[in-house]
């Protein structure tokens, strides 16, 4: 995703339609990402790359004009909401991915380990478990959408989980500093506070209401939404090995950007001189 500090290089800056750096720097990915395919295609090995184009997170919306719009979804990047968790993709692969299909498939970034190593003939280690799946199947129209969980993490807490139509959040949280859904408020689920739902969780049918506006009422449909979910839950749960996180320690000169030519549009964050590592805390 395109977001703070954005950059643009000199071939793009100030050329957009936006009028800023985000216009600038989406249209410079835009521009990189044909570059690519050209390569591609002079290489001539077009039809033998399997080609996958997604974000990591939705919209930076606390950046109003200076970020991206994630149209209906409910807020951004930083929350387990729709706005900030929920991104399209695009799969490329001339003569192998029919063109112009759209696939209502769940499916998430962790998928293209699985389906990389399948395509590739290669068998995934067995001494894990895998959240991902093979995608490939659903891209080349060889098979029907499939039922799976899709979960929403922040941090180390499992914040709202997926299934088919069916959302439920286990913990809601805004921020009650940062504001990461502005302009927008739904009453006990924007909540400025963490507050955690496990024992009722707060239910949305994201088919029908994908800005997750209308929470489901406790009835017959909150029943069978659960009945859904729960035992995706308590599996996961139950099959959860934690690991140590690969990004334990924070490295303040790794972290500050000062990218070559941030001097021209005075745009460059302060580096240390010095490394400062210090464990990172992080509140779910």
């Amino acid at each position: 995703a395109n977001h703070e500090p954005a950059y643009a290089s000199e071939m793009f800056f100030g050329k957009s339609i936006r009028g800023n750096r985000y216009g600038d720097s989406v249209m410079e990915v835009d521009y990189g990402v044909g570059v690519i395919l050209d390569k591609l295609r002079e290489l001539q090995i077009e039809n033998n790359t399997f080609v996958f184009f997604t974000s990591d997170n939705g919209a930076e919306g606390i950046m109003g004009k200076n970020g991206g719009s994630n149209g209906p979804l409910l807020c951004g990047k930083q929350t387990t909401f729709e706005g900030g968790m929920r991104e399209p993709g695009v799969a490329w692969w001339p003569g192998t991915i029919p063109a112009g299909q759209v696939t209502h498939q769940l499916g998430s970034t962790m998928d293209l380990l699985v389906t990389s190593l399948a395509l590739a003939g290669l068998e995934l280690p067995s001494d894990r478990l895998y959240d991902g799946i093979n995608i490939y199947p659903i891209l080349s129209g060889e098979n029907e959408n499939i039922e799976r969980a899709i979960w929403y993490y922040r941090g180390n807490e499992m914040f709202a989980v997926r299934v088919g139509k069916y959302k439920a959040h286990y913990w809601t949280w805004n921020h009650q500093h940062y504001h990461f859904c502005p302009g927008q408020y739904v009453a006990n689920v924007t909540t400025p506070d963490q507050v955690n739902r496990t024992e009722n969780p707060i239910v949305f049918n994201i088919e029908r209401d994908p800005g997750e506006k209308y929470m489901i009422l406790r009835g017959k449909e909150y029943t069978e939404a659960m009945e859904l979910i729960t035992p995706y839950v308590e599996q996961h749960r139950t099959n959860m090995v934690k690991g140590e996180p690969a990004l334990n320690y924070c490295d303040k000169m790794v972290m500050n950007w000062a990218p070559p030519g941030c001097e021209e549009i005075n745009y460059c964050l302060p580096v240390p001189t010095k490394s400062t590592i210090k464990l990172c805390g992080w509140n779910h």
